[in-house]
Formats: structure tokens, C-alpha cells, sequence
């Protein structure tokens, strides 16, 4: 092995040790003997690329990953382009409105355009007062939480609404502060959002075996919220957080770090279950029966009936 490529790959171990979640767990001393094993005749930087994903196996998480500079340059800074798909909102009827989040990745402007479209399209639901709303995470893969969070934060509602929580147990709090997400009490660039017309209403949330990472930390989010209830199926079952480690050819390392935790303190890193379980129902036509919507509009129409008389909305899961 050349100096180049040791010096490289060491530097990464470094960082995996140093960083990773589960770094008191990990027997980092083979750990880097079979990194090291598997890249001896490396040459450059990129020679030891598969040691490092191999690392990566015992050390990630099964959420971390590791990016090349070509992929960096692909995914993790490609700008929106036509296939962009960003969040989208409606009325249902009955003072019911709806919001999809799809997962987002990419540049600032893939961000700034998921906020901007997300906002308008929740603040066009919202006309003339949504008594009841639906946020949909399902097939919401990940990527990036906070633009997320941007668009929510006014059905959120502000105040601390989670958290991550490091192997040392020290947290770091997700706040949101006029309708806009804060991580650590550090803001975005996106500014405030304007508020939804009731912001105590009930609130359903959809998940199914295709949210994931940034998607399960919007369900986390949710939860211990007053007044709401999720419905569908197991998440996938990564709700942790990472963080980008940009290496010295342009590579980036995306190593899990710290566990998701809700407002109420509780940690979670494996698959979260909703409140009322629904499974997605295949109808032989191929269309599928939308029970999960069905049943979160049925529960929130009986708090939007109250919405502005007085009364309580339905009670929330547990």
C-alpha cells in the first residue's frame, strides 16, 4: 500500500471511529485490520473505496454510505430537474386538507424550491381554515429532514418537537419557530412560514414500509404532538441521523451518528409503528384501495365537525 492510500483510508477509520453511532460498540482494532487487509495493494485514494464500504457494513448503521466524487456530483449537489418532485397539498372536503412530503436530495436550490412549492401548496389547503389535516410520508425515502420540516412546521406548531440524541446521550434539539425548523437553535435560510388558520387541529399522519432516515424523523416529529394519530404500516426502520464527512479527493462519507428522539424524550432505531396498523390493499385491478387515507379522514372528520364550536377534537394515539 502507497503512503497516499494509507494515510487516506486511516483518515476515514478515524472518522468512523471518532463520529460513528455505534463507536462503543464497535472492535475498532479489527475493524481496521481487515480494512487495511482488504486494501494492501492500494495504490491511491480510490483503491481503498471498497475497504471503506466494507467498514461501512460494520460499522454504519445499515444507514450510512459512501459516495465517490462523480456520485457526489450526481446526488448529493444535483439541482432540480424535471423529474423534481416536490410536496403537494388539497382540500379534502369536510374541512379536511392534505399534505404530501416526498422525500428530497440534492442542492440548495432542489431545498429552496422544495419549501417554496410546499408552502404555497399548504397555505392554498389551508383556504379558508383547515379544521383537520393529513400529512402523507408514505414512500417518503429520505434525504434531507429540514426542508421537510419547513413545510410541516405550521401544522406542527412551534416549540421543541424532537430531538437526536448522540451515544453519549447528549441532545440536540429540532425546534420550530414561527412555522420554520431549527436544528440546535441554528435557522435556515428559508425564513419564516406563514401559519396555518388553526394550528391545534387534529392531525392524521400516513406511513408505510417506504418511509424512511429524513421521512422517519418527520413521523418522530409528530409524535407527542397533542391531538394526533398515525395510521398505515411499520416504517422502515432507520430513524437515526447522519452526517456528511467531505473527504480531501471530493468523496463524502455519510456516516449515522445519533438517534432520532421525540418532544418526549424517547429514542427510536428501528422500524416505528403506527397507532392504527392498515395494511396497503391491492385491488385485482391494480389500483389500490387508499384504506389508510380512508381511515385518517374518517378519524379526523370527527374533530373538523368541532373545529371553531368548542368542542375537543378525537382523541390522539398513544
Amino acid at each position: 500500500m502507497s503512503a497516499a492510500a494509507r494515510s487516506y483510508l486511516s483518515k476515514v477509520l478515524d472518522i468512523m471511529e471518532k463520529n460513528a453511532l455505534l463507536r462503543h460498540q464497535v472492535k475498532w482494532t479489527e475493524v481496521r485490520r481487515q480494512a487495511f487487509s482488504q486494501a494492501r495493494a492500494a495504490q491511491k485514494p480510490s483503491d481503498t473505496y471498497d475497504a471503506i464500504r466494507s467498514a461501512l457494513q460494520t460499522v454504519g448503521h445499515g444507514h450510512s454510505s459512501f459516495f465517490e466524487p462523480k456520485q457526489v456530483e450526481e446526488v448529493i449537489e444535483a439541482p432540480p430537474d424535471s423529474s423534481f418532485q416536490g410536496p403537494e397539498a388539497r382540500s379534502l372536503g369536510d374541512h379536511v386538507a392534505y399534505v404530501s412530503l416526498p422525500a428530497v436530495q440534492g442542492s440548495d436550490a432542489a431545498y429552496e424550491r422544495y419549501v417554496r412549492q410546499g408552502r404555497e401548496a399548504v397555505a392554498k389547503a389551508d383556504r379558508p381554515g383547515a379544521c383537520g389535516w393529513v400529512v402523507d410520508l408514505r414512500r417518503n425515502h429520505g434525504g434531507n429532514m429540514w426542508p421537510m420540516l419547513a413545510v410541516a412546521g405550521p401544522v406542527l406548531g412551534d416549540g421543541k418537537v424532537g430531538m437526536f440524541v448522540d451515544p453519549d446521550g447528549k441532545t440536540y434539539p429540532w425546534t420550530i419557530q414561527n412555522g420554520s425548523p431549527r436544528e440546535n437553535g441554528r435557522p435556515f435560510n428559508w425564513g419564516d412560514s406563514a401559519p396555518v388558520a388553526n394550528p391545534d387541529v387534529p392531525v392524521a399522519v400516513l406511513t408505510d414500509g417506504g418511509t424512511a432516515s429524513a421521512g422517519e424523523a418527520v413521523a418522530v416529529a409528530f409524535r407527542g404532538r397533542p391531538q394526533t394519530r398515525s395510521f398505515g404500516e411499520d416504517t422502515y426502520g432507520v430513524p437515526t441521523g447522519n452526517n456528511d464527512h467531505r473527504l480531501s479527493d471530493g468523496a463524502v462519507l455519510v456516516l449515522t451518528e445519533v438517534k432520532d428522539a421525540d418532544r418526549t424524550g424517547r429514542s427510536y432505531d428501528a422500524p416505528i409503528s403506527p397507532d392504527e396498523e392498515i395494511p396497503t390493499m391491492k385491488l385485482r385491478s391494480g389500483a389500490h384501495a387508499d384504506q389508510v387515507l380512508q381511515a385518517a379522514k374518517n378519524w379526523l372528520r370527527k374533530g373538523a365537525r368541532g373545529c371553531g364550536s368548542g368542542r375537543s377534537g378525537p382523541r390522539s394515539g398513544p
